[in-house]
């Protein structure tokens, strides 16, 4: 669901509330679609909106590609990296195609992943010209920098400070 806050709240700006209902809808029938077309002898249910979130994962890459997202590199820890947005969803995209030709991982839909980035990609391509950049997100921020107001002091010491200067 983070992968839907991130992405789909920029391509939902881009398309309006409407416009973006229709396209997530599209993406996760196609996705469904494609999954029951590619298996039509699966007993397994096909459940959740992965499909419809990876038609907005190839939406971002039309419309953003050269947008900087954040991600964690697992490199013997896991490194905060930001990344231009094709080699992220380029690799995802990869991984899944992979996975869906049989390599790794069973049991998932990732016929459903492949077929619907693939639609969200085709439907967002008109789009592309007139697009304006994404807004540019701000570094990674750690412990009371999240807070609202943070200013590089602890809490309170703003209220000791002027303590202080009405003191002196």
């Amino acid at each position: 669901m983070s992968t839907l806050q991130i992405f789909g709240n920029t391509i939902e700006d881009r398309m309006g509330h409407l416009r973006y209902l229709l396209f997530y809808l599209v993406c996760g029938y196609a996705a469904a679609y494609g999954f029951a077309l590619t298996n039509p002898d699966a007993t397994t249910p096909l459940i959740g909106a992965s499909g419809a979130i990876a038609g907005i994962l190839g939406a971002y890459l039309v419309l953003y590609p050269k947008a900087r997202v954040w991600v964690l590199a697992p490199f013997l820890i896991f490194l905060p990296l930001r990344l231009p947005a094709w080699i992220v969803l380029g690799l995802w995209f990869a991984l899944q195609a992979a996975y869906s030709s049989g390599a790794g991982v069973t049991g998932a839909g990732t016929v459903a992943h492949v077929v619907g980035f693939v639609v969200g990609m085709l439907i967002a391509w008109p789009l592309k010209p007139g697009t304006p950049p994404p807004p540019e997100p701000g570094g990674i921020l750690f412990g009371r920098q999240t807070r609202r107001g943070w200013q590089g002091r602890t809490p309170g010491a703003r209220q000791r400070e002027e303590n202080l200067h009405n003191f002196i």
